[in-house]
């Protein structure tokens, strides 16, 4: 008998996909006394752990000089949203080699893949495709009126030196 037959994890559907090395913003219900807020911790993901409870992730993060780690379960209900800031490029499944870096050395490089598909995404959302043409029509305009007035300068200063 595996206890999977009788137990199925629900997996939280706030958390997105995250993989190790992935920057995030993991935002939690926090209830201190009567009062009820959102309390936000944000790092990189250093470790996942997948089981039969459903599994896990840790979190690192640098707060005043000292290293804090967190572990959140995947089907926690106190995980109201995990935000995903960059995704990390590493070749590692555990990044416990983070633990002994400090600063410049602990940052990790943007993955590559990704990081094309946000850029074209974001180029689209700010100018559409019809107002695309517009604006490089306007562009060569500009272009050929900055001309105009070069050769409009350069005229009168060319008459004072032939008259001298």
């Amino acid at each position: 008998m595996d206890v999977r037959e009788f137990v199925k994890p629900k997996v939280n559907p706030n958390i997105p996909q995250i993989s190790p090395g992935d920057t995030v913003r993991v935002s939690l219900k926090t209830i201190e006394g009567d009062k009820e807020r959102l309390q936000y911790f944000q790092g990189v993901v250093i470790k996942m752990r997948k089981g039969v409870d459903g599994g896990s992730f840790t979190v690192r993060r640098v707060s005043y000089g000292i290293g804090v780690e967190r572990t959140f379960p995947f089907q926690s209900p106190s995980v109201q949203n995990v935000e995903v800031l960059r995704h990390g490029q590493v070749r590692r499944a555990k990044l416990y080699y983070m633990r002994r870096l400090s600063a410049k050395q602990a940052r990790l490089k943007e993955r590559r893949e990704r990081a094309i598909e946000q850029a074209a995404a974001q180029e689209e959302q700010v100018v559409p495709q019809g107002e695309q043409a517009v604006s490089q029509e306007e562009q060569s305009v500009s272009q050929e009126e900055q001309v105009v007035s070069q050769e409009e300068q350069a005229t009168p200063q060319e008459e004072e030196q032939t008259s001298e």
